[in-house]
């Protein structure tokens, strides 16, 4: 990954990763941040999925990811975020491992109707030394719980961040980025 100057040690570019289970809002949350027309690789779920993928709590999703989202933020002249959605359904996790070459973190979507699809990810960046943040989409119909409560149940460990976002709204996705950012940024100046 190319870097700066070196004054500052902030990447000139930085390719980070928005993961979770499948129907958690990653397509969503790309769509409302990037500067561009984010690259979709959606399909229509057809009867093939049928007791593949499980909707509860999505039951009016229509297409899937089957690849990777993709978007960009332009920061400065100097530095761009580049942004991977990861599919959420277990039979293209193939794709993860590809995806998180080069990452320097990632923001893991839960959704706490189903908080469970979100353990994979977890255990993925954490196996692999990926920093990331556990954002919860608060769907309309999903129920409320404090950070604490939703850090035992995911058995986080204390520094990493938890913090509630609407994937739909772009300063919502904003803030879950900058919250990522000085979460990174602290975890290297602690090393």
């Amino acid at each position: 990954m190319p870097f700066n100057d070196g004054s500052d040690g902030f990447p000139s570019a930085l390719k980070l990763l928005i993961a979770g289970g499948f129907g958690v809002g990653k397509t969503t949350f790309v769509g409302a941040i990037s500067e561009i027309e984010p690259l979709h690789t959606e399909e229509l779920l057809t009867v093939a999925s049928v007791g593949t993928d499980r909707l509860t709590g999505v039951e009016h999703k229509s297409t899937t990811t089957v690849a990777m989202d993709f978007g960009r933020i332009t920061i400065s002249q100097d530095h761009v975020l580049y942004l991977f959605g990861t599919p959420g359904q277990e039979r293209f996790w193939f794709m993860w491992d590809e995806l998180s070459s080069g990452a320097m973190g990632a923001v893991v979507l839960a959704d706490t109707r189903r908080l469970e699809d979100c353990f994979p990810a977890v255990d993925f960046f954490e196996s692999r030394g990926i920093g990331f943040l556990i954002a919860v989409n608060e769907f309309d119909s999903s129920c409320r719980y404090e950070a604490d409560d939703l850090r035992s149940a995911l058995d986080l460990k204390p520094d990493i961040p938890i913090m509630l976002c609407d994937a739909r709204d772009r300063r919502s996705a904003t803030a879950v980025l900058i919250s990522l950012i000085h979460h990174l940024l602290a975890s290297r100046a602690r090393r």
